[in-house]
Protein backbone atom coordinates (compact mmCIF):
# COMPACT_ATOMS: atom_id res chain seq x y z
CA UNK A 1 0.00 0.00 0.00
CA UNK A 2 1.44 3.37 -0.99
CA UNK A 3 0.47 6.81 0.35
CA UNK A 4 1.29 10.45 -0.33
CA UNK A 5 3.04 12.21 2.51
CA UNK A 6 5.00 15.40 3.06
CA UNK A 7 8.56 14.27 3.80
CA UNK A 8 11.97 15.88 4.15
CA UNK A 9 14.46 14.02 1.97
CA UNK A 10 18.25 14.11 2.11
CA UNK A 11 20.69 12.90 -0.55
CA UNK A 12 24.41 12.76 0.18
CA UNK A 13 27.37 11.54 -1.79
CA UNK A 14 31.16 11.68 -1.84
CA UNK A 15 32.55 14.20 -4.33
CA UNK A 16 35.03 12.76 -6.83
CA UNK A 17 34.58 9.23 -5.56
CA UNK A 18 35.47 7.71 -8.94
CA UNK A 19 38.91 9.38 -8.90
CA UNK A 20 39.48 8.15 -5.32
CA UNK A 21 38.54 4.59 -6.32
CA UNK A 22 41.05 4.62 -9.18
CA UNK A 23 43.91 5.23 -6.74
CA UNK A 24 42.98 2.57 -4.16
CA UNK A 25 43.26 -1.18 -3.86
CA UNK A 26 39.82 -2.90 -3.80
CA UNK A 27 40.30 -4.14 -0.20
CA UNK A 28 41.21 -0.66 1.08
CA UNK A 29 38.34 0.87 -0.86
CA UNK A 30 35.81 -1.59 0.57
CA UNK A 31 37.04 -0.89 4.08
CA UNK A 32 36.91 2.89 3.58
CA UNK A 33 33.42 2.87 2.04
CA UNK A 34 31.98 0.53 4.66
CA UNK A 35 33.49 2.64 7.46
CA UNK A 36 32.04 5.81 5.93
CA UNK A 37 28.56 4.30 5.42
CA UNK A 38 28.56 2.85 8.95
CA UNK A 39 29.46 6.21 10.51
CA UNK A 40 26.84 8.06 8.45
CA UNK A 41 24.15 5.46 9.19
CA UNK A 42 24.79 5.76 12.94
CA UNK A 43 24.14 9.52 12.73
CA UNK A 44 21.07 9.01 10.51
CA UNK A 45 19.49 6.62 13.00
CA UNK A 46 20.42 8.85 15.93
CA UNK A 47 18.37 11.68 14.35
CA UNK A 48 15.46 9.39 13.43
CA UNK A 49 15.98 9.13 9.66
CA UNK A 50 14.64 6.32 7.52
CA UNK A 51 17.54 5.10 5.36
CA UNK A 52 15.99 4.46 1.96
CA UNK A 53 18.99 3.06 0.10
CA UNK A 54 22.73 3.12 -0.54
CA UNK A 55 23.72 3.68 -4.16
CA UNK A 56 27.47 3.11 -4.19
CA UNK A 57 28.80 6.00 -2.09
CA UNK A 58 25.45 7.86 -2.08
CA UNK A 59 22.87 7.64 0.72
CA UNK A 60 19.18 8.43 0.32
CA UNK A 61 17.36 9.19 3.60
CA UNK A 62 14.04 10.70 4.58
CA UNK A 63 12.07 11.95 7.58
CA UNK A 64 8.30 11.76 8.05
CA UNK A 65 7.53 8.07 7.50
CA UNK A 66 6.89 5.60 9.09
CA UNK A 67 7.20 7.94 12.09
CA UNK A 68 6.72 11.70 12.04
CA UNK A 69 7.04 14.48 14.59
CA UNK A 70 5.33 16.94 12.24
CA UNK A 71 6.67 18.57 9.06
CA UNK A 72 8.64 21.30 10.86
CA UNK A 73 10.32 18.95 13.36
CA UNK A 74 11.11 16.41 10.61
CA UNK A 75 12.78 19.11 8.49
CA UNK A 76 14.75 20.38 11.48
CA UNK A 77 15.95 16.87 12.40
CA UNK A 78 17.04 16.30 8.79
CA UNK A 79 19.10 19.52 8.58
CA UNK A 80 20.68 18.89 12.00
CA UNK A 81 21.55 15.37 10.87
CA UNK A 82 23.31 16.69 7.74
CA UNK A 83 25.30 19.17 9.87
CA UNK A 84 26.33 16.35 12.22
CA UNK A 85 27.40 14.23 9.23
CA UNK A 86 29.39 17.14 7.81
CA UNK A 87 31.29 17.50 11.13
CA UNK A 88 31.90 13.75 11.36
CA UNK A 89 33.33 13.62 7.82
CA UNK A 90 35.84 16.35 8.76
CA UNK A 91 36.91 14.29 11.80
CA UNK A 92 37.18 11.11 9.72
CA UNK A 93 39.24 12.87 7.04
CA UNK A 94 42.07 13.22 9.58
CA UNK A 95 41.92 9.54 10.47
CA UNK A 96 41.74 8.46 6.83
CA UNK A 97 44.78 10.57 5.97
CA UNK A 98 46.76 8.54 8.49
CA UNK A 99 45.74 5.35 6.66
CA UNK A 100 47.01 6.72 3.33
CA UNK A 101 43.91 8.37 1.85
CA UNK A 102 45.59 11.53 0.55
CA UNK A 103 42.47 13.21 -0.86
CA UNK A 104 40.16 14.09 2.04
CA UNK A 105 36.65 12.85 1.41
CA UNK A 106 34.20 15.68 0.91
CA UNK A 107 30.47 15.24 0.68
CA UNK A 108 27.63 17.16 -0.85
CA UNK A 109 24.15 17.16 0.68
CA UNK A 110 20.81 18.08 -0.87
CA UNK A 111 17.69 18.53 1.29
CA UNK A 112 14.10 19.16 0.20
CA UNK A 113 10.69 19.08 1.88
CA UNK A 114 7.78 18.04 -0.33
CA UNK A 115 5.09 15.49 -1.13
CA UNK A 116 6.20 11.99 -2.14
CA UNK A 117 4.55 8.67 -2.69
CA UNK A 118 5.93 6.30 -0.09
CA UNK A 119 5.35 2.55 0.03
CA UNK A 120 6.54 -0.83 -1.18
CA UNK A 121 7.50 -0.85 -4.85
CA UNK A 122 9.12 -3.47 -7.05
CA UNK A 123 8.44 -6.83 -8.61
CA UNK A 124 6.40 -9.70 -7.19
CA UNK A 125 9.48 -11.38 -5.74
CA UNK A 126 11.30 -8.27 -4.56
CA UNK A 127 9.67 -5.26 -2.95
CA UNK A 128 11.47 -2.21 -1.55
CA UNK A 129 10.02 0.29 0.90
CA UNK A 130 10.98 3.53 -0.84
CA UNK A 131 9.86 6.97 -2.06
CA UNK A 132 9.03 8.15 -5.58
CA UNK A 133 7.95 11.45 -7.16
CA UNK A 134 9.15 14.84 -8.33
CA UNK A 135 10.48 15.75 -4.87
CA UNK A 136 13.01 12.90 -5.12
CA UNK A 137 14.31 14.20 -8.46
CA UNK A 138 14.54 17.72 -7.05
CA UNK A 139 16.62 16.70 -4.02
CA UNK A 140 18.99 14.77 -6.30
CA UNK A 141 19.51 17.93 -8.40
CA UNK A 142 20.06 20.04 -5.26
CA UNK A 143 22.78 17.67 -4.13
CA UNK A 144 24.55 17.86 -7.50
CA UNK A 145 24.26 21.66 -7.63
CA UNK A 146 26.11 22.18 -4.34
CA UNK A 147 29.83 22.62 -3.95
CA UNK A 148 31.94 19.98 -2.13
CA UNK A 149 31.46 20.02 1.63
CA UNK A 150 28.20 21.97 1.49
CA UNK A 151 24.55 21.36 2.37
CA UNK A 152 22.06 22.81 -0.10
CA UNK A 153 18.39 23.11 0.88
CA UNK A 154 15.30 24.12 -1.06
CA UNK A 155 13.10 27.05 -0.06
CA UNK A 156 10.51 24.55 1.24
CA UNK A 157 13.02 23.20 3.76
CA UNK A 158 14.46 26.65 4.54
CA UNK A 159 10.98 27.95 5.44
CA UNK A 160 10.56 25.15 8.01
CA UNK A 161 13.96 25.58 9.72
CA UNK A 162 14.82 29.30 9.36
CA UNK A 163 14.02 30.06 13.04
CA UNK A 164 16.75 27.72 14.26
CA UNK A 165 19.20 27.33 11.34
CA UNK A 166 21.27 30.01 9.63
CA UNK A 167 20.97 29.64 5.85
CA UNK A 168 22.38 31.84 3.10
CA UNK A 169 20.73 32.39 -0.27
CA UNK A 170 22.63 30.37 -2.85
CA UNK A 171 20.81 31.28 -6.05
CA UNK A 172 18.34 29.55 -8.33
CA UNK A 173 18.76 26.31 -10.25
CA UNK A 174 16.87 24.94 -13.23
CA UNK A 175 15.35 21.50 -12.65
CA UNK A 176 14.06 19.31 -15.47
CA UNK A 177 10.32 18.81 -15.12
CA UNK A 178 9.85 21.95 -13.00
CA UNK A 179 8.66 24.98 -14.96
CA UNK A 180 10.12 27.64 -12.66
CA UNK A 181 13.68 28.05 -11.28
CA UNK A 182 14.18 26.57 -7.80
CA UNK A 183 15.51 28.84 -5.03
CA UNK A 184 18.31 27.25 -3.00
CA UNK A 185 19.90 27.98 0.38
CA UNK A 186 23.28 26.99 1.82
CA UNK A 187 22.95 25.62 5.35
CA UNK A 188 25.56 27.23 7.62
CA UNK A 189 24.83 25.97 11.17
CA UNK A 190 22.31 26.15 14.00
CA UNK A 191 21.99 29.57 15.67
CA UNK A 192 22.71 27.77 18.95
CA UNK A 193 26.10 26.45 17.71
CA UNK A 194 27.06 29.81 16.19
CA UNK A 195 26.25 31.56 19.48
CA UNK A 196 28.43 29.05 21.41
CA UNK A 197 31.35 29.55 18.98
CA UNK A 198 31.03 33.33 19.32
CA UNK A 199 30.99 33.14 23.11
CA UNK A 200 34.07 30.87 23.12
CA UNK A 201 35.93 33.30 20.85
CA UNK A 202 35.07 36.23 23.10
CA UNK A 203 36.09 34.16 26.13
CA UNK A 204 39.47 33.33 24.56
CA UNK A 205 40.01 36.97 23.63
CA UNK A 206 39.63 37.98 27.30
CA UNK A 207 42.10 35.37 28.60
Amino acid sequence: ISKRKKLTICFSDIVGFTEITDKMEPEDLTQLLNHYLTEMSKIALQYGATIDKYVGDAIVMFFGDPDTRGVKEDALACVKMALAMQRRIEELAERWRDTGVETPLRCRFGIHTGYCTVGNFGSEDRLDYTIIGGAVNLVSRLEHAGTPGEILASFETFSQVKDQILCEEYGEIEVKGIAHPVATYRVVDTFENLKTHRERKIGRAHV
